[in-house]
């Protein structure tokens, strides 16, 4: 299935408690515009940063949805001050901090 492009890669999953990354966030962010050169920009930075664990360019009134995790939330408001207050391409973000990972990976079960 590597061969043949169906697996991409494989991965481990890390608790992040154990790595000192308790503060999961997930971030709604909206740019200025929906341009090629906005969004190809947003991607690149979002790509880049190493807190970003997750990234989806989406529709419906928003235009990325990310997963952040941070050591605690100095540091958080620190990434957040670097990708999104301090980047003229983003027009508002909203944060909503994770009280508990129920579910994590990106499993795909074939039946």
């Amino acid at each position: 299935m590597e061969k043949s492009g169906v697996i991409t890669r494989n991965s481990a999953t890390v608790d992040a408690r154990a790595v000192q990354m308790g503060i999961t966030s997930i971030v709604e962010v909206m740019l200025t515009d929906e341009r090629l050169q906005t969004v190809d920009n947003a991607k690149a930075l979002f790509r880049a940063a190493p807190e970003v664990q997750q990234c989806y360019y989406v529709t419906g009134g928003v235009s990325f949805m990310l997963v952040i995790v941070s050591q605690d939330m100095t540091t958080y408001e620190e990434t957040t001050r670097r990708l999104f207050a301090q980047n003229d391409s983003v027009a508002s973000y909203r944060s909503l901090i994770a009280l508990d990972r129920v579910k994590t990976g990106n499993d795909i079960l074939i039946p």
